[in-house]
C-alpha cells in the first residue's frame, strides 16, 4: 500500500531535520560537498523506496540514515582513486565557502575542528577503511559495533582501523584552529605586505616550511607543484604580482572557507600588460601567528561562491 501524502511528509520532515548533520558526515568522509550532497539525496532516495513494513523497522531514523549515507560514502571513497587518476596536479577537498556574518546552511557542517582545511588535507591520506572508522567514532561518536557493520568486518578490526586513522592525523600534526580574529589578523597584515610590495614583512609573516597547494586541474592557472619554503615562496607570489594586474589581486573578497577566514577573487580581463585572472578561492593555516600553509583553489568545478 502506497503511503498517505501525510505520512509522507512526515517522513520528509524528519529526514529534512537530519539533513545538516548527515552532510556534515559525507563530507568529512568524501571531501568533496558535491558527492556529500549527492550521498545524502541518495539516503533519502533509499528511505522512500522501503515498503512501509520496512520502514517500520527503523526505530531510530538518524542513526539508520547516518549508517546508510556512510556506506554511500565508502563507496565513493573506494572509486576516488579511479576517479582521480587522471587529475592534473594536486588535488584538495572541495571548499566550503560561506559569508562573514551571513547565516548560511552550511554553517552547521564548518563548526567542527576537524573540518578546517589541513585536517582535512590529513583525511584523505588515510585508507577509506581508516577515514570511515575515525570520523564516524571520534567526531560522530558511532560504535566500532555500528561501524564494523558498514565496513564489513570484525569490531576489533574496525577499532583498529579508527586508531590507525588517529594516529596518522596526530603524526602529520596539522596546524588547530586559531582564533578567527587572529587568523584574521594576520591574512591581513600578509594581504597588505603583498600588495605594498613589502618583501620584509611578506617573509616574516610566513614559516620557514610555509607550503602553498594548487589545485585546478588544469582549467585554470596555478601551481601544479607544491611550492615549499618561505624564499620559494615568497619570489613565487612577487612573480605573480608583476602577472597579473594590481586592481585584480587587490579585488579580493573576505569569506569563510571550511569556517575560516580566506579570499575569494574574482575573474578579471587580462590587458596588454597582465594576465587575465581565474576565479580563485584562497585560504590559510595559521600557527603561532604565522601561516604554515597556503590553499590556493581554482578548480572552477569546485569553486561554489555564494
Amino acid at each position: 500500500m502506497n503511503p498517505s501524502t501525510g505520512t509522507w511528509d512526515l517522513l520528509a520532515e524528519e529526514f529534512a531535520s537530519h539533513r545538516s548533520h548527515l552532510t556534515a558526515v559525507a563530507y568529512r568522509l568524501t571531501g568533496t560537498l558535491s558527492d556529500a550532497e549527492d550521498a545524502v539525496q541518495d539516503a533519502w532516495l533509499r528511505l522512500s523506496g522501503l515498503t512501509a513494513p520496512q520502514r517500520a523497522e527503523i526505530r531510530d531514523l538518524k542513526a539508520w540514515s547516518t549508517t546508510v549515507t556512510s556506506r554511500i560514502c565508502l563507496d565513493k571513497l573506494q572509486s576516488a582513486p579511479a576517479r582521480r587518476e587522471h587529475y592534473v596536479g594536486q588535488w584538495l577537498p572541495e571548499p566550503i565557502v560561506t559569508r562573514p556574518g551571513t547565516p548560511d546552511p552550511l554553517d552547521h557542517v564548518v563548526l567542527d575542528d576537524g573540518v578546517r582545511m589541513a585536517a582535512m588535507i590529513v583525511l584523505d591520506r588515510l585508507s577509506p577503511e581508516q577515514r570511515v572508522a575515525f570520523v564516524l567514532h571520534d567526531a560522530f561518536s558511532l560504535p566500532f559495533a555500528e561501524i564494523a557493520d558498514i565496513l564489513g568486518c570484525s569490531s576489533d578490526a574496525a577499532r583498529q582501523h579508527g586508531s590507525r586513522g588517529r594516529r596518522a592525523l596526530a603524526d602529520a600534526d596539522p596546524p588547530p584552529r586559531t582564533a578567527l580574529a587572529e587568523q584574521q589578523r594576520v591574512l591581513d597584515r600578509f594581504v597588505t605586505a603583498l600588495l605594498g610590495g613589502d618583501i620584509k614583512a611578506v617573509t616574516e609573516l610566513l614559516h620557514p616550511d610555509v607550503v602553498l597547494i594548487g589545485d585546478s586541474d588544469g582549467k585554470a592557472r596555478t601551481a601544479r607543484q607544491i611550492v615549499v619554503g618561505s624564499e620559494k615562496l615568497v619570489r613565487f607570489l612577487f612573480g605573480l604580482l608583476r602577472m597579473y594586474s594590481p586592481n585584480a589581486l587587490a579585488g579580493g573578497v573576505t569569506v569563510l572557507v571550511n569556517g575560516d577566514p580566506g579570499v575569494y577573487l574574482p575573474p578579471t580581463t587580462g590587458t596588454d600588460e597582465h594576465r587575465a585572472l581565474d576565479a580563485h578561492v584562497q585560504a590559510v593555516s595559521v600557527r603561532d601567528g604565522r601561516i604554515v600553509a597556503i590553499y590556493d583553489l581554482a578548480n572552477p568545478d569546485k569553486l561554489r561562491v555564494p
